[in-house]
This record gives structure tokens, sequence and C-alpha cells, in this order.
């Protein structure tokens, strides 16, 4: 998008006149420093979520290219128990619903680490990653799913689909939202899907983001925002149609968007199609005065928590928090919050340990630092899987120790 002019749809190309929310400027949420870097400042770009008023997807400015972002990526989905075992539910449903065997191809856009097809390949179903990582496709390789490294598109379909890799099942976990040609993406799966194969698409839902005031999920590398309103105007456009679809927990509430090629008749409609299409007009996903309210709401939460970390300090408690996610760099450096209210950040993932939250450069530690210095209570930042948190968490209770969240509304849990 051309910052200096008012910016265009990405889809349908219709000027961007309404705000979402405009977040200020910040770094990458998945530049997190690294030890060597310490000294120098980081790089900030706007972050403006605009609506389109003409198709309705939600989006923010492209500040920098995938390959800057996702070329060497921080994110491994095999470092949370829950996502895992999400995907493999998913797999031992497709296998049976849509008679998956050996003579079939699975075929994942973003496959990162093998988490999702590693459970196929158990099955004796054959499969292809696609992933942009290298460092994420070795991984993935390792553990013996079979990887392509690469950008997905019209391009890497049409390569894949002359060297025989047609899909019975084409899945994109948690990617639609971090393409910024979103046009050439879907394309792709109209390229190298079978005439009667099934796209499984999964993305947080922008319904649960405005109600839940997620605004934390807004960052860089989420390019889109998207609602069944918009992703049926997207697939059409591409010759593709939704005919089923599972609202999910993950991310603060997800769908999971079943779709097949428009001249398919294999594929009857199911209830979840007309429940979220029904849920989505009820709100008025379709006017303007859905997205009006936003704004004020995403202050509130930023003042209460700012309040909450005040008083922690000057009552001498001190408070660190878990989870070196990327939508705690945007609620943290949104709130300007930095080591002067928060001592460090605790992460499982060794890629994401001993170096810095980019923005707030809190230091990142393994959850052991915890468990040595006794904070007075712990931040969850990525509050979608703090039930998991809180149970491998538990001992901080033993010195008196409680949980906080900030999202929807600030919680000091019991």
């Amino acid at each position: 998008m051309n910052m200096n002019s008012t910016p265009r749809c990405r889809f349908c190309r219709e000027p961007l006149r309404l705000t979402l929310v405009d977040l200020g400027t910040t770094p990458l949420a998945n530049s997190y420093v690294p030890p060597e870097k310490m000294g120098t400042k980081d790089p900030v770009f706007p972050l403006h979520a605009r609506v389109c008023s003409n198709c309705r997807l939600v989006q923010v400015d492209d500040v920098t290219t995938p390959d800057d972002i996702f070329s060497h990526y921080a994110y491994f989905s095999s470092f949370s128990k829950s996502w895992v075992e999400h995907a493999k539910r998913f797999a031992e449903m497709a296998k049976q619903r849509w008679h998956l065997g050996p003579d079939s191809l699975v075929v994942e856009i973003a496959s990162n680490d093998g988490y999702l097809l590693q459970h196929f390949v158990k099955m004796g179903v054959p499969v292809l990653g696609v992933e942009p990582a290298a460092n994420v496709a070795e991984v993935a390789v390792k553990n013996g799913v079979r990887t392509e490294v690469a950008f997905f598109g019209e391009e890497t379909a049409k390569r894949l689909k002359a060297q025989g890799h047609a899909a019975d099942l084409m899945v994109a976990n948690n990617v639609f939202a971090h393409v910024p040609d979103i046009n050439d993406f879907i394309e792709g799966f109209a390229v190298l899907l079978k005439p009667d194969g099934v796209i499984s698409l999964e993305f947080p839902h922008l319904l649960q983001l405005v109600e839940h005031i997620q605004f934390d999920t807004i960052y860089h590398e989420h390019y889109s925002y998207l609602s069944l309103y918009a992703v049926e105007k997207i697939l059409g456009a591409h010759g593709l149609k939704v005919f089923d679809i599972t609202e999910l927990p993950t991310h603060g509430g997800s769908l999971r968007v079943m779709a097949t090629h428009k001249a398919s008749s294999k594929h009857a409609e199911g209830e979840g199609l007309a429940k979220v299409r029904a849920d989505e007009a009820k709100a008025g996903i379709g006017t303007d005065a859905f997205y009006a309210g936003f704004d004020p709401k995403v202050r509130a939460v930023r003042e209460a928590l700012l309040v909450f970390l005040r008083k922690a300090k000057a009552e001498g408690k001190r408070v660190a928090a878990y989870g070196a996610a990327a939508k705690g760099n945007t609620l943290l450096n949104y709130c300007g919050i930095g080591t002067d209210l928060i001592d460090y950040v605790v992460d499982l993932s060794p890629y994401k340990q001993n170096t810095a939250l980019p923005g707030s450069r809190l230091p990142v530690y393994a959850p052991l630092k915890i468990e040595e210095t006794k904070p007075d209570y712990v931040l969850i930042l990525p509050w979608n899987i703090k039930d998991e948190i809180m149970e491998q968490m538990k001992g901080i209770r033993a010195w008196g120790g409680r949980f906080a969240i900030a999202i929807p509304t600030l919680t000091v849990l019991p």
C-alpha cells in the first residue's frame, strides 16, 4: 500500500477510508532482539487496521515484505501441546470424513515444523508441506514430513501440479491472515486442488476479535483480519465456494472454513455455514457501525492495564510476564510498557530465550526464572492458552503469586 495516499484494499482495490483501530508505530511483533543487537534501536512501522467498505476485509498497511518476516521464523507450532493435540484431532476427522488413504495427497500451506502433517504420515496418508521458513522446514523434514521450501501462490501451485502433486485435501491453518497478495494465494488453491478436493482454512474470526477486544492479535505479520463475509467474496472470485464451517475455540475464537471448487457437487452444505452467516448478519458485520466503537474500547484496556501495573509498582510488588508471543508484543508496545513495570518474560521456546522482546526490550528467560525470583503477579500474554499456562505454572501459588490477564478486561485470577 502507498503510505502517502489513501491505501487500497488488497483484495478488491477499493480505497480504505474506515479505521478499525490505530495502534501507533511499533516494531515487527516477531522480531526478537538477539544479544548482539541489544545496543541498536528497533525499526518501527505504523500499525493501523482499516476496513474495506466494499468487501469488509480488515487489513493493516504493508510495511515490510514477507521475506523479511517469514524466511527465518521464530514460531514453532510444536511448542504448544494444545495446538499439536488440536492438529491430531483434525487429521483423524479429515481422514474419516474425506476417505483419505495411501492414494490421497494432503498438502499443507505454511506447514511449519510438521506439527499437523506428522499425524497423516503416521496414518499412512501421503503428505507435502509447503513452508517458506527454511529453518522451520528443516525440523519438519527431520521429523519425516516431506516439505517444499517456498512461498505459496499461483506460480508455486502450477509448479507442484506439473510435478504431480494435485491435492485431495489442502490445509492452511493460521496463514490466510499472513498473506499480502491474497488473490495470488487463493488462486494457488484453485490451481492445485483436485476437482472434488477440499480446502480447510483456519483463521481467527473477526467477529470474536471485535466483540472480545482482541486488538493484540493485530500486528504487521497479520496482514488481514477475516470474517466469513469477506472470505466468501475472496474465494468466490477464484471459482471456489464454502460448503461447511466449524467454530473453534483456538486463538480466541476461530473458524475452520471448508471449501471446494464451485463446479463440484460432491460436498453438501453443512449447518455450520448457515449459523455463522446468521451470526455475522445479526452483528452487522457488513455495516460501518459494527467497526466504529472498537478504538475507544482498546484505549480502555490500555488504561486498565497501566493502572494495575503502576499500583503494583507503588506497592512494591513484582510483575513478570509469561509468553513471548506476538500478541504480547502488540499489547506491551501499544501500552508503552517496558522493564519499568514488568521485570521480564518467560517462554518455553529455546528459540526465544536469551533474546529481548522488540520495543519493550523485556528480557526472555526459561520458565524456571519465575521459580527463582518468585514474582507477586504473572501477567499471561497469550491469553488464548491461559489454562495450559496456569496448569504448567501452578507452583506460583506456593508463595502467594497470582496470574493476571489484560484482555478483554483486566482480571487477576484466583
